[in-house]
């Protein structure tokens, strides 16, 4: 199914089904496409799903961090959705997510992660050395996944292109180095919301320890695994991915 963005003065988001508020927040190098398996599944099974599109690249230089966005979707929950939601983030999106969870936890009835940062990830690094490089960016961006098929022409495209636009290349690594900076090894402990983690058992860039350390020190969790799959199991892996969260979570709302 394809769905309409809407468009106001402060949001772009997607808004499919009815019934228990998901929220899915995608990650620095990922969009909204990124969920079109999800919003299919949940919108169909009593969910109302949004997927807001983050100020990645909107945001005033001083002010390009996580805590930012994080109080920019407090601010999307508090004016567009009743009663607490479900976040759902990948990547940098789960970093937000725990922010946000941390900072308010009334707004948050259950939290799920795959391939969140916020312990310690592998990036592209503070710089992209070879940004004109076509070849050089397709391998980056096939490293994301465990198979190389997934990134497409038109997500090395889209990668290519923030790259080699100066400005979007600049905030790209503003964050990369915010989510580097905000570790949250001691505020784990802290998130009493109940939280599923899923994870790909090769993911390159948020490693398996990453998820075992987020179960160890996040109280009230759940992790499971997807085998042959990488950093965004939601788009490798979007049948098993969609199976383990709704079995998780259809008792919990």
């Amino acid at each position: 199914m394809i769905f309409s963005t809407k468009k106001e003065k402060k949001y772009s988001y997607v808004e499919a089904g009815e019934g228990h508020p998901l929220v899915l927040l995608h990650g620095l190098m990922g969009g909204l496409s990124n969920f079109d398996k999800m919003v299919d599944f949940f919108s169909e099974r009593g969910f109302k799903v949004y997927v807001p599109q983050l100020p990645i690249y909107d945001l005033p230089v001083l002010n390009t961090n996580l805590t930012t966005i994080a109080k920019y979707i407090i601010k999307f929950i508090e004016s567009h959705i009743s009663g607490p939601v479900t976040i759902m983030g990948n990547s940098m999106g789960g970093h937000v997510g725990l922010i946000l969870t941390l900072a308010r936890p009334d707004l948050v009835k259950n939290l799920v992660l795959t391939g969140s940062s916020g312990l310690y990830e592998r990036t592209f690094g503070d710089s992209f050395p070879r940004k004109n490089d076509r070849s050089y960016i397709r391998k980056k961006t096939e490293e994301v996944f465990y198979d190389p098929k997934v990134a497409t022409e038109d997500l090395v495209d889209e990668v290519f292109a923030v790259v080699n636009d100066r400005m979007k290349g600049i905030k790209t690594v503003m964050l990369a180095r915010s989510a580097i900076k905000h570790n949250m090894l001691n505020d784990l402990p802290k998130i009493v919301t109940p939280t599923c983690l899923i994870w790909g058992k090769q993911d390159n860039v948020t490693p398996p320890e990453v998820a075992e350390d987020m179960h160890k020190f996040i109280p009230n969790s759940d992790l499971f695994w997807i085998d042959h799959c990488g950093h965004a199991a939601m788009m490798e892996k979007p049948d098993e991915f969609n199976e383990i969260l709704y079995n998780w979570i259809k008792d919990k709302v």
